[in-house]
């Protein structure tokens, strides 16, 4: 009944196109082989891991319904401003509430991939301190948006994740960074602010979508920097 609703980019399209630019950056680069050693220390083959940031760009369109908070009122502008981010908040003229859902390309495609990169690396405490970490800081630093949900400053998840990521460990850097950023991200931008989402007066509020996609997405480019840096000192 609601699907045109559910299903909208997180970004406006200008700051879309900057992730997408982002993307290509990287394609290019891999054909120029200047990546190849990267991907393989975050464990995945190149094309694998272009695969997963494209999935997460084209997944961002999608919503998945989980529950519906109802009895307040809906505020639907279409864009919202948040620290020099331009975030879409979808329009509808009637709504029973504020939908909860999760975002497929911000929250479900990271989250495996977590799973996937923490078994493959038995990086079982260092990603549980990495990932406490960055929630503390991304708890500290989120705001409840009127009309949109709960947002945080684009740049504070990859940041904070590096610097958590190349204390814990410079050998796994790159998969710590990725764990401790997207799960960290979505726990505590997110999760740990459910309960202030009911009075935002927000159509849908999507766990790893608006607010928190873009910064979740610079994770996984952060990640593959940070291998790259490691690359000359590979133990031969």
């Amino acid at each position: 009944m609601y699907q045109s609703q559910l299903q909208y980019l997180p970004l406006t399209p200008p700051f879309f196109l900057i992730l997408v630019g982002l993307f290509v950056v990287l394609l290019i680069l891999l054909q120029l082989g200047a990546l190849n050693y990267a991907f393989m220390r975050l464990g995945l083959r190149p094309g694998a891991a272009l695969l997963l940031l494209f999935a997460c760009l084209v997944g961002s369109y999608f919503n998945i319904p989980l529950a519906y908070l109802p009895g307040q009122q809906v505020v639907s502008p279409q864009e919202v401003n948040f620290f020099g981010m331009r975030y879409v908040v979808p329009y509808v003229e009637q709504w029973p509430g504020t939908l909860l859902a999760v975002n497929v390309g911000g929250a479900v495609i990271p989250t495996c991939m977590s799973i996937y990169l923490l078994a493959r690396n038995q990086l079982w405490v260092p990603a549980l301190i990495a990932t406490a970490i960055v929630a503390a800081v991304c708890y500290w630093l989120s705001h409840p948006v009127p009309g949109l949900g709960i947002a945080e400053p684009v740049f504070v998840p990859a940041l904070a994740t590096s610097v958590v990521a190349l204390i814990l460990s410079r050998e796994h850097a790159a998969a710590l960074a990725y764990i401790g950023g997207s799960l960290g991200t979505l726990i505590g931008a997110d999760l740990l602010n459910l309960g202030a989402i009911r009075g935002l007066g927000a159509p849908v509020a999507s766990i790893g979508g608006a607010g928190t996609f873009d910064g979740i997405f610079l994770i996984g480019i952060v990640a593959v920097l940070l291998a790259s840096l490691w690359q000359p000192f590979r133990k031969a």
